[in-house]
């Protein structure tokens, strides 16, 4: 698969802080990508620097071939922006925000219709196209910017938090409009995230921590790359120990339960049964979860750090200040 993005060493600071430390990567062509990380993780400051919002403090990155700090004109013409914050106008209806987009991205006139019917259908507000804006429900408005970014059939779609806020059902129904659009459209989509269900949906997955990519992989080779399933027993107190030297595991305890990993763990509990029957009050099988692998990585949950008060305010100083 070609790559359509390519990063090497990246780095952006702010002041003392530094938000992305020696970033590398790169993403194919027509691949949907997520950024899995707590909020303070670098993850939205990296897109900002593909979107040519943000200029690194060292390294290079390229879209679509384009230098984004030499070239940044033909990378904003390559890509398509879904930003946490609303940015659609409430006043206007949803057919003038995609207007008015297009007068931005110079979409000729007599294509202008064909794609705002085929945007808007694809998300589902065609019935809805001649409703002013402030009427829709926030999952609407996020679905009606997921259509605007692609009006201009962009090369590259960055969405950024796409459901943050979201109810459970419109998160879902989002990602089946992704899904679509990478299938008919063939778009590259770049996204974040700090939901772990939601990162599921990438082909690839860059866990960042700390402004530096952790690791980098499919979710499903991440997952096994943490040492199998985890297998839990509630029992007597002796039973850790002999588990362990029945079986050579490395057990953890809690109370009465008893932690350790192997592989095919279902497969495992008819022989673990067959030989501690009686000493074995439950038995768990827990299959890896994106989760576990951040946890394995980080050494704490994903949403352990969301970014001191002190650092975001003094984020928030420097774009104030426009050293951003």
């Amino acid at each position: 698969m070609p790559s359509i993005i390519e990063v090497d060493n990246l780095s952006r600071s702010f002041g003392e802080i530094v938000a992305v430390n020696g970033v590398s990567f790169t993403v194919g062509a027509g691949e949907i990508f997520g950024f899995l990380g707590p909020n303070g993780a670098g993850k939205s400051t990296t897109i900002k620097i593909l979107a040519t919002l943000l200029k690194p403090t060292s390294g290079r990155a390229t879209l679509a071939g384009y230098d984004v700090v030499a070239q940044s004109s033909e990378v904003r013409q390559s890509i398509g922006l879904v930003f946490q914050d609303p940015s659609l106008d409430v006043r206007l209806t949803a057919d003038e925000n995609l207007k008015f987009h297009a007068m931005l991205y110079r979409v000729p006139a007599d294509t202008l219709a064909a794609r705002a019917d085929e945007v808007l259908r694809m998300v589902d507000l065609t019935d809805r196209r001649s409703s002013r804006v402030m009427t829709f429900s926030g999952g609407m408005k996020r679905r009606l910017e997921i259509a605007r970014g692609l009006l201009h059939h962009p090369k590259v779609l960055f969405l950024d938090e796409p459901t943050l806020g979201l109810d459970v059902q419109t998160r879902n129904a989002i990602w089946t409009h992704v899904r679509s659009l990478r299938e008919r459209v063939g778009t590259t989509v770049f996204m974040t995230t700090h939901y772990m269900d939601e990162a599921e949906n990438c082909d690839r997955i860059a866990i960042i921590d700390h402004g530096k990519v952790q690791a980098i992989d499919t979710p499903a080779a991440l997952k096994q790359a943490i040492g199998g399933d985890t297998v839990i027993v509630s029992g007597d107190d002796a039973l850790g120990p002999d588990i362990t030297a029945k079986y050579g595991f490395v057990v953890q305890t809690a109370g009465h339960s008893v932690h350790f990993q192997t592989t095919g763990g279902a497969a495992f509990v008819p022989k673990l049964v067959g030989d501690f029957g009686g000493r074995i009050k439950s038995v768990e099988v827990k299959q890896p979860s994106l989760e576990d692998v951040f946890l394995k990585l980080t050494g704490r949950a994903i949403r352990a750090e969301e970014g001191s008060e002190k650092d975001l305010m003094r984020q928030g100083i420097a774009l104030w200040r426009g050293r951003r």
